[in-house]
């Protein structure tokens, strides 16, 4: 069976002790694991995409499940949850859609976590050292705006023109001093039902 054909793993943490001039109650940690892969479809149009996804999809699921979850110190550390991915200029905004939107990748680190929220996602194009954004969300609701977090970093070689990087991105917990409320506050003072929100 194919397999990705991973160049490098890289690595991103960054712990916010300070926020708006307050010292935090618990420093918060954010971080992330990004495969740079080399894009199996680069260069050409290709109709079915299905066998690569299936082939690269659980093996990256996998690969960066196990390496973030180390990163974090496990599971239990881990509230908020994204993925992203970003394809080089010889790709498709499909390509790296595929390899990141499906089960056979985001289930791998789901499950990890007992989470019952989906994962928040980018998939972008760029070059070498574009920003990598990595939205997060709380892994068991998805209304909690404290956790709505963005994870920012680069790698300055990567992604070339033929590959795909391929992320997994955590947190810790909410943003510090988070006093926005959230969701349900909004529901509440618009007079929607909770279990209706959109009202049909």
């Amino acid at each position: 069976m194919q397999k990705p054909e991973i160049r490098k793993i890289v690595t991103f943490e960054e712990e916010t002790l300070i926020e708006g001039y307050k010292s935090a109650d618990k420093p918060l940690r954010m971080f992330a694991v990004a495969a740079v892969v080399t894009n199996p479809w680069a260069g050409r149009y290709a109709e079915d995409l299905k066998p690569e996804i299936q082939a690269f999809a659980p093996v990256l699921g996998k690969l960066l499940t196990d390496k973030i979850i180390a990163l974090a110190g496990g599971a239990d550390q881990i509230e908020a949850y994204g993925k992203a991915a970003v394809v080089g200029l010889n790709g498709e905004i499909e390509h790296a859609s595929g390899l990141i939107h499906t089960l056979h990748f985001g289930n791998f680190y789901r499950e990890a976590l007992s989470a019952n929220t989906y994962l928040a996602f980018t998939n972008t194009r760029g070059t070498a050292n574009t920003p990598i954004m990595v939205p997060l969300m709380d892994k068991d609701d998805a209304g909690r705006r404290s956790h709505y977090l963005t994870i920012q970093f680069a790698i300055p070689d990567a992604p070339r023109d033929d590959e795909v990087v391929i992320v997994l991105g955590g947190a810790s917990g909410g943003r510090p001093h988070h006093r926005i409320g959230d969701r349900y506050q909004d529901l509440k003072d618009l007079g929607h039902d909770l279990n209706n929100p959109a009202a049909v």
